[in-house]
């Protein structure tokens, strides 16, 4: 399995053209620079990457506070599927 923390840092940083080493997955989303238009994006990356239907996943907005928050609820929900 492809690990989730490492490529939504990797997704993270092209969205906002940064280098990979400079996204810590445990700064909030709005610190790192995702505003609306990259959350949507990320979102989209997220449904297609993970194969999720968000809206039917149960994820809450504490779950998109972090990218470690992130990663840890599609594991989560791996599990569970």
């Amino acid at each position: 399995m492809i690990d989730p923390e490492q490529t939504l840092i990797d997704e993270v940083a092209a969205i906002l053209s940064k280098d990979p080493a400079a996204i810590l997955p445990d700064t909030p989303l709005h610190e790192l620079g995702i505003d609306s238009l990259s959350f949507v994006e990320l979102l989209v990356f997220i449904e297609k990457k993970f194969n999720l239907k968000l809206l039917e996943s149960g994820l809450t907005k504490e779950d998109f506070e972090t990218i470690h928050s992130i990663a840890s609820r599609i594991i989560s929900l791996n599990q569970t599927s």
